[in-house]
């Protein structure tokens, strides 16, 4: 349980708000990881879902829409390679076909919320502009001052503005039924896939085995040790498939192996972990998932290695291994500050080759290896914490 208060929003009060909310409970009323008591039930089997490795994006593609759907509603994993977060392109293409849906979905929302909040500061600018044009217009006939008010009733709020409805105009000709577009019309080709993460694909099948990844260039399923493998191998060599391909030399401070301890860490929790790009960090906690509400917490992974000597002589060269300035660490603490989340440093301290073989990254029983740290660094600000 966390000891840091929520981010403070408001939760929606609407009627339309809450039946979403309950359309939610719902849909996605039993995420993964499962907890339950022995003997495991055996409706997780029916999550088994099958994907394809792609070296080239490092990462897992599953192109079954039931697996796909499957895989998001039942802990948020992967992400529509077309789509922001939920794989709803096709949903996309056939609102637009309609002219606008039942249900929008999250990109739709969004634009939708952007347009809105355009047209109420082009509202409010062209309201605050005929107040000021009305008081120039008595100081010239009357003489008097008026201060021109920034609020009242001939301001529009955010909390009062209301979009116009659109008018829409009777056609010229009435609509014949021929002209109306056929109901039973065969819907667009889907062309989206789920994309797994590499530590999201190898969390999947390894510890909830409700994943089967075959191989790109045979469609033969790989074992867990081929997969294991297979995922560190493709961030140590190319991106372009080249022929013949080398084969790698596995690393202790393989990024496959730092960006998994750090997910399968949170996972294995409880928190529904996602990718924080957008944030500037490696990954962002929610309590229950995206649709519910707002991530708490950020994530970045720092590695540290246990031997200097191994960092000077590593070719790989991970991302934030070396020290980092103070005025990034401020700079990425206020961006996460401005919405409401902690940032967490999740040090990973990578063991020394002197005391560890590689043979040992073979298998996943490597992990026994490393050792993972949590700082959680918080910015002050006065008007929050002067109570």
């Amino acid at each position: 349980m966390s000891l840091i208060k929520p981010s403070g929003r408001k939760g929606p009060v609407s009627g339309k708000a809450a039946g979403r909310r309950n359309d939610n409970n719902r849909i996605y009323g039993c995420p993964l990881p499962l907890i339950f008591w022995y003997p495991p039930p055996s409706r997780v089997r029916t999550l088994l879902g099958l994907g394809v490795l792609d070296e080239a994006t490092r990462s897992v593609w599953v192109a079954s829409k039931n697996d796909s759907t499957l895989l998001w509603r039942r802990g948020f994993f992967g992400k529509g390679d077309l789509s922001r977060s939920e794989p709803s392109w096709l949903a996309r293409q056939i609102n637009s076909r309609r002219a606008g849906g039942n249900r929008l979905t999250s990109e739709e929302m969004t634009a939708k919320r952007r347009a809105e909040r355009k047209q109420f500061k082009i509202d409010r600018a062209r309201a605050i502009a005929a107040v000021a044009a009305e008081a120039e217009a008595v100081f010239e006939s009357e003489g008097r001052v008026v201060v021109p008010a920034l609020s009242g009733p001939a301001i529009p709020s955010a909390a009062t503005w209301k979009p116009a409805p659109v008018a829409t105009e009777p056609p010229d000709t009435p609509v014949t039924p021929q002209d109306e577009a056929p109901e039973d019309e065969e819907p667009p080709e889907d062309l989206e896939h789920l994309q797994l993460t590499l530590p999201e694909a190898f969390f999947l099948l390894w510890n909830l085995d409700c994943l089967t990844v075959a191989d790109p260039h045979t469609n033969d399923l790989l074992s867990i040790q081929q997969i294991w493998i297979a995922f560190q191998a493709a961030y140590l060599t190319p991106p372009i498939p080249v022929s013949p391909k080398p084969t790698p030399v596995l690393q202790l401070d393989n990024p496959f192996l730092i960006n998994y301890i750090v997910y399968h860490h949170y996972r294995s929790l409880g928190w529904v972990v996602r990718g924080g790009v957008k944030f500037c960090v490696d990954y962002m906690l929610y309590k229950r998932g995206p649709v519910f509400n707002h991530a708490e917490f950020s994530v970045v992974v720092c590695p540290v290695y246990e031997d200097p000597a191994d960092q000077e002589a590593s070719v790989v060269g991970l991302h934030n291994a070396a020290p980092f300035p103070w005025s990034w660490l401020s700079t990425i603490n206020r961006v996460n500050s401005q919405v409401y989340k902690t940032l967490i440093l999740t040090y990973v301290t990578i063991p020394a080759r002197s005391r560890v073989s590689l043979d040992v990254l073979n298998s996943p029983a490597c992990l026994q290896h490393y050792s993972v740290r949590e700082v959680t660094v918080r910015r002050f600000i006065p008007a929050r914490m002067r109570d």
